[in-house]
């Protein structure tokens, strides 16, 4: 395909996710009833996708302790999306600096990133409502997020994309509907899902697209660059704070979840579908395997 025939399908993309940005876009603000009361006795997070579940550090919680476990871990990982999406805005408006704003391509990233503010907000309110302090990312980590925008560009940028949107996306596809859970946290997640399908269909068509012309080292770096920010994203999801919520020594926690086989198959279940994708354009190779294993997106 010529680049002109390339440049033409992207903006066609572009063009058609512009078009359903307009017609179905929510606006927390108005759309969710922040002072509806939460519901006593529910949960926040399924049981079996706590970072605890199945070790004898669980066996020891109370059914409220697990509920309000579960509560600091879902608060963790919406703060922790605030992180993700502060960055992936860092590189959408990067790349609209060097790209012509006429173009349909940067006007759907001009739109998304509208979309990720919206997003935070939302994230951040709902950590508020449900009485969680701001958790984001340890600090050593959210120090070296100050590199990505540095470091990342490409298939690889639009990869990382892909891995904190699907990784969030799949979780929360499995709760939004699961009578179990939080009212709020359902519509929360409803919301999310519903507005990042068009975000996954423009990224994933961006890495396509860039892994096509790639070849030796600089196909590599790329592999190498994927790999090592997706185990940062998944090791970043759980803050060790959370556990002092329900009298567990952050540390102990940590190396509980970290050596927990429920956990690490949770991570793989939620990377599925995303490792699958990019397995197949070639971002998954040599050069990242260890960072893909100690992420848990991989068996060991």
């Amino acid at each position: 395909m010529t680049r002109a025939a390339t440049e033409s399908t992207r903006d066609r993309t572009a063009e058609r996710l512009l078009r359903s940005s307009a017609n179905k876009f929510y606006d927390p603000e108005i759309d969710i009833d922040w002072d509806a009361p939460l519901v006593e006795g529910k949960h926040y997070l399924p049981e079996e996708r706590s970072s605890l579940y199945g070790t004898p550090l669980w066996d020891r919680l109370t059914p409220e302790q697990r509920i309000e476990l579960g509560k600091h871990e879902i608060a963790s990982i919406a703060t922790n999306g605030i992180w993700f999406e502060v960055l992936l805005m860092q590189m959408l408006l990067k790349e609209v600096y060097n790209s012509d704003p006429t173009t349909g391509f940067a006007q759907y990233a001009l739109t998304e990133i509208a979309d990720e503010c919206r997003h935070s907000t939302m994230f951040a309110r709902f950590s508020e409502r449900v009485g969680c302090p701001h958790y984001g990312p340890v600090a050593w980590r959210k120090r070296l997020g100050k590199l990505l925008n540095v470091l990342a560009y490409g298939p690889a940028m639009y990869g990382s994309i892909l891995v904190a949107e699907e990784i969030l996306d799949r979780l929360q596809r499995e709760q939004m509907n699961d009578p179990d859970i939080q009212p709020l946290v359902r519509m929360v997640n409803r919301i999310h899902v519903l507005e990042e399908a068009r975000h996954v269909t423009f990224a994933r068509e961006e890495v396509k697209r860039r892994m096509s012309t790639l070849r030796g080292p600089e196909r590599a770096y790329q592999q190498w660059l994927i790999a090592v920010v997706s185990n940062e994203i998944t090791h970043s999801l759980i803050n060790p704070a959370v556990y002092k919520a329900v009298g567990i020594r952050p540390r102990d926690g940590q190396r509980a979840a970290e050596a927990n086989p429920y956990w690490q198959e949770t991570i793989r279940y939620t990377g599925e579908r995303i490792m699958g994708f990019l397995d197949e354009v070639g971002l998954v190779g040599k050069p990242g395997m260890p960072w893909w294993r100690r992420s848990f997106l991989l068996a060991r």
